[in-house]
């Protein structure tokens, strides 16, 4: 039987696109943006702390920020009704 695996997006800001190749060592690389400098790793989730150290004593890497996406609540659907937004005068007219 198939069995997923979970797992986080790390964003690694890098200064040059050498270090892309050394990276593959950490994990997947799904993106990398040359003209913006950074690649997108997909790291287990239970390595995602020290594969995050490892990565950011890198020489070439400038920082290293975890994807948010796996926190956020995929049932939120309307935020009207959560009370985040209130809406204004001009909102009524529509």
């Amino acid at each position: 039987m198939f069995k997923l695996t979970p797992r986080r997006a790390l964003v690694v800001y890098i200064n040059g696109n050498r270090v892309i190749k050394t990276l593959r060592h950490y994990g997947i690389v799904r993106y990398v943006s040359r003209r913006m400098h950074y690649v997108i790793l997909y790291v287990d989730q239970d390595q995602v702390a020290p594969v995050k150290e490892k990565v950011q004593k890198l020489r070439a890497v400038r920082s290293v920020e975890e994807s948010y996406r796996p926190d956020l609540d995929p049932t939120l659907t309307d935020l009207e009704m959560t009370g985040l937004y209130k809406l204004h005068d001009e909102d009524d007219k529509k």
